[in-house]
């Protein structure tokens, strides 16, 4: 069915191409290539260009996750170089920059807003998936990852390595290494080791000039920069050195569901009492979201709760009773299991899965919009029912991630990396929506901005903070081929508060030019 789907998904946009009266010139761009590659690491078969539609089409789809931008501008897209060694990739960026094309970066499809594929004025895509090689090194508790390698197989590895060392990154194990260890990516560890870029102790990055940089070599203001300030405003993420962290040999997971009707708006709001004060060895997510209630025809809101415990029951569930028995937590919600079959867990995949699964790539796009907040003190109750209102006007999928703060989280200075959100948070929300039919879009769209407008009296405020890898075009952007400051610095003081002076400078340091550029990229300015 996937596949009988996915085929006719291609024909529908291969359809559209007879439309088409121009198609862009890339014969410069693509004999700079070839000029510069040795015939030791070809590149003719990793350059994709529109004149082969089919295999053009397919390898933009491949990695083409969010629906709403899965048509490529023919017009606009030069070439999509699929990099399969690191000259190609030096060369993409040399000949781009040479021959003024715009170039986008994409490792794993997970983008929001498109922005590593899409771009209105004449660009290549940099395709990095096929450049995911790992290494771990289980003595030193550190490991190399390459930019294209998902999550899941940086997890997969792992595991084959250790059964007690773990890595502090995000639950979806589709979602591209490069871009998201480099935006500050978040998961179920973070309150007890932090995030992805608390680990990073090394990095490769191709700079605008095409050289191949490390730590050493690119400087500690660039590698602060790149550690929660995104790659792609600075240069090509090639690879990450990363420290591992010591996790039980078993851990305990819960999924426990409270809809509004068992009291769930109660249970929820003392969550928020209690979800960051908790063991760092304790990270209890709450997700709301619109199921079908009881009675025929009816909706509501159930608030599920997830959590992930480094520890055994017995501690768990003394915890609970002390902390939050409202939940009701019960001994036969718990399960005990190793941390690469949590990853499993949180997938919501079932028990008995092989762990092979998490080695998929990322398949069946769908019409999406994701947004972010941070909230710093309880939302009221009146403030939850008035959010459900507005969840219950969807006539789709739609859901939040109350993901909780605290632990270790509380204990690294805003400034440590590029990535600021730390101290005076309580959680992070993520809000979410899917939908099928294209018609849908607009409407789609709007209720999202309505959910977030409900919002807004409960969150931070001056800057409404932002979590830069949910990427959001709502709290401004600039066009594909421009960086206003001003502009820039709406959505930037969002995403990176008070880091937004310092990464600028660095990138008038690395970047003068402007070469790296997108709808949400850091401008280069000194002074402020």
């Amino acid at each position: 069915m996937k596949e009988a789907i996915y085929v006719l998904y291609l024909v529908l946009l291969v359809s559209g191409l007879e439309a088409l009266v121009t198609k862009p010139n890339s014969g410069n761009f693509i004999e700079c290539l070839r000029y510069r590659i040795s015939p030791e690491n070809p590149i003719t078969d990793a350059i994709f260009t529109a004149d082969n539609t089919t295999t053009f089409l397919s390898s933009y789809v491949s990695y083409t996750k969010n629906t709403r931008f899965s048509s490529p501008n023919y017009k606009k897209l030069l070439a999509i170089v699929v990099a399969k060694h690191v000259t190609h990739v030096q060369a993409t960026v040399v000949c781009a920059k040479s021959n003024g094309i715009q170039i986008r970066i994409r490792s794993g499809g997970h983008d929001n807003e498109g922005l590593s594929y899409m771009s209105s004025v004449p660009f290549v895509i940099l395709d990095m998936h096929n450049l995911r090689t790992i290494t771990v090194d289980v003595s030193s508790k550190k490991a190399w990852v390459q930019a294209g390698a998902t999550l899941g197989e940086l997890y997969v590895k792992i595991n084959e390595a250790s059964q007690t060392l773990a890595f502090p990154a995000g639950i979806c194990a589709t979602v591209g290494a490069g871009g998201h260890i480099s935006g500050g990516g978040y998961g179920n560890l973070m309150r007890k080791f932090g995030i992805t870029v608390d680990h990073v102790i090394d990095a490769q990055l191709i700079d605008v000039n095409g050289k191949l940089l490390n730590r050493s070599t690119m400087g500690e203001d660039l590698f602060w920069a790149i550690r929660g300030g995104g790659g792609a405003s600075f240069g090509v993420i090639l690879s990450w050195k990363i420290k591992l962290v010591e996790v039980p040999k078993i851990l305990t997971v819960f999924q426990v569901n409270k809809t509004l009707e068992q009291g769930g708006t109660d249970v929820l709001y003392k969550w928020q009492l209690v979800a960051n004060k908790f063991p760092d060895s304790l990270f209890l997510r709450a997700m709301p979201q619109v199921v079908n209630g009881t009675k025929g025809g009816e909706r509501t809101i159930a608030i599920v709760f997830w959590a992930q415990f480094l520890g055994r029951t017995d501690e768990l569930m003394a915890i609970m009773k002390q902390s939050f028995p409202e939940l009701g937590l019960k001994r036969e919600d718990c399960q005990e299991m190793s941390w690469l079959n949590t990853t499993l867990f949180w997938a919501m995949l079932p028990a008995g899965t092989p762990k092979t699964v998490l080695l998929d790539r990322p398949t069946d796009p769908v019409f999406s919009k994701s947004k972010s907040d941070y909230v710093k003190k309880p939302i009221p109750k009146e403030g939850l029912e008035k959010i459900w209102k507005t969840m219950l006007k969807f006539n789709n999928i739609v859901w939040l991630h109350f993901n909780p703060y605290g632990g270790m989280m509380d204990r690294i200075p805003a400034n440590a990396t590029a990535f600021p959100h730390r101290k005076g948070n309580l959680f992070k929300v993520q809000y979410y929506t899917t939908w099928l039919d294209s018609n849908a879009t607009e409407s789609n769209l709007s209720m999202m901005k309505e959910l977030y407008e409900v919002a807004e009296p409960y969150v931070s405020s001056n800057p409404r903070e932002a979590f830069f890898n949910y990427r959001d075009i709502d709290i401004g952007s600039n066009p594909s081929g421009e960086t206003n400051v001003d502009e820039a610095k709406i959505y930037g003081y969002k995403y990176f508060l008070g880091n937004l002076k310092r990464l600028m400078q660095v990138k008038a340091k690395y970047d003068p030019e402007n070469f790296f550029k997108n709808e949400q990229s850091i401008p280069p300015v000194r002074v402020m």
